[in-house]
């Protein structure tokens, strides 16, 4: 019997009604012989609120010396409290709801089912509370419960860290327990049910004519993901690709086809181009005149990394002199205001002239596994960007990407030019 795993999101379980009819779709797959295990994110909305009652409850900002594992990526995610392993006991609850809600509605339509929390199954991650790290998920009991006919329902998002405390995996970090957990199966497939039907070769809310694709390889999935796209969660498809799981992304509400995310070698004919992506969650920052000596990055850049603050695009300018350098680089727009007190409390040390913030900017990425055999994609793009007086503020590339930044306001224009210029549109 084919083992099946199947994952929904908070919208597709946002009440009891949206349970039932994700129970009637796990009904389906059990009827057609398969072997199913499902995992649950919180329903809509619940997440937000245990996180805002979190921060309210806790009274004191971070201490340094006390803090608790994973304080680091509490603090580059906004959230301030005194201990993170307290946060995760609060925002894993919404899971746990929703896991036994499903349990009783598949009970109540005649199926055998049992709910399961990250500690039972045991879903074993690091110690880096708010945004822990799966390291090993033994599936010895899930798989007897599975081949006893049972529908194994999993409240995602969480795990247990070494010292036997709740973590969690971070924002869409269910997407990620659905992948793991399919890997360690060795299931057939991993459907994630979400409030889109599929992957478009852009946002179908910019350019009507997007094109719902068929199949899409791990690695363009991966660049959809990183650079804006909110179909599926980026470590998700890392652990997708990693472990050769076949990821089919689905529509909660239509009983339509959706796309597969597999392999390259099973993408017969390849794209030169997929998909035009874009990200509105980044900010530009520019150093103006940093003296030019070795060194200068690593200063500029470590106490960034040590406040957990990634940087992406990166570009720097020699003067005609060469004794200073213009240095200009892309965070997210929610650390923004960490990573300019950061360099602010490095002036002196840095010696730069101008710190020049710019949160109105979007990254536009074209995407194509084709790109290894095809030249001219990126001189396509600057062209026809040209041509509607786009201005390129910044310029990145990889193997399959080409990615740009420009000013926000350009955004749609940018996006449906691009999608026409790479004969992209539906006929």
């Amino acid at each position: 019997m084919a083992r099946i795993v199947q994952k929904f999101g908070g919208t597709s379980v946002a009440g009891i009604d949206r349970i039932r009819n994700v129970a009637q779709r796990v009904k389906r797959e059990v009827d057609s012989g398969s072997q199913v295990a499902v995992v649950v994110s919180a329903m809509a909305g619940v997440t937000n609120q245990l996180v805002a009652w979190s921060s309210e409850a806790s009274a004191a900002k971070p201490r340094a010396a006390n803090a608790a594992p994973g304080q680091a990526a509490l603090a580059g995610a906004g959230i301030g409290l005194e201990d993170g392993r307290e946060y995760d006991v609060v925002v894993a609850s919404g899971e746990q709801v929703t896991a036994g809600l499903l349990a009783l509605a598949l009970q109540a339509l005649g199926l055998k089912a049992r709910s399961w929390l990250g500690w039972q199954v045991p879903l074993k991650t690091d110690a880096v509370h708010g945004k822990a790290r799966i390291l090993d998920i033994p599936v010895d009991a899930i798989a007897a419960c599975m081949a006893r006919g049972e529908v194994a329902v999993l409240a995602g998002f969480q795990g247990i860290g070494p010292d036997g405390r709740i973590t969690t995996l971070g924002r869409g970090g269910s997407d990620t327990s659905a992948v793991a957990l399919a890997a360690a199966l060795h299931a057939e497939r991993c459907d994630i049910f979400t409030d889109v039907d599929g992957v478009y070769t852009t946002d179908p809310r910019i350019v009507a004519k997007a094109k719902k694709l068929d199949r899409i390889t791990y690695e363009e999935m991966l660049e959809f993901a990183s650079q804006g796209a909110k179909v599926l969660q980026t470590r998700s498809v890392e652990l997708a690709m990693n472990h050769r799981v076949r990821v089919q992304v689905l529509s909660s509400y239509e009983d339509v086809p959706g796309t597969l995310v597999v392999d390259e070698d099973e993408i017969v004919e390849k794209q030169v181009v997929s998909g035009i992506a874009y990200s509105r969650d980044d900010a530009k920052v520019t150093l103006q005149a940093v003296p030019d000596r070795p060194g200068v990055a690593a200063s500029i850049f470590g106490p960034l990394a040590e406040a957990a603050i990634n940087v992406d695009m990166i570009v720097q300018n020699i003067s005609e002199d060469g004794k200073t350098t213009d240095l200009t680089f892309t965070v997210a727009k929610s650390d923004l205001a960490r990573t300019v007190k950061a360099l602010e409390a490095q002036r002196k040390t840095l010696g730069y002239a101008a710190l020049k913030p710019d949160p109105n900017v979007v990254k536009i990425s074209v995407i194509g596994v084709g790109m290894r055999s095809h030249a001219g994609v990126a001189q396509k793009m600057f062209s026809t960007l040209a041509e509607k007086n786009i201005n390129i503020l910044v310029i990145s590339t990889s193997e399959i990407k080409v990615s740009v930044l420009v000013s926000e306001e350009y955004t749609e224009l940018a996006v449906r030019a691009l999608h026409t210029a790479y004969g992209l549109d539906a006929g």
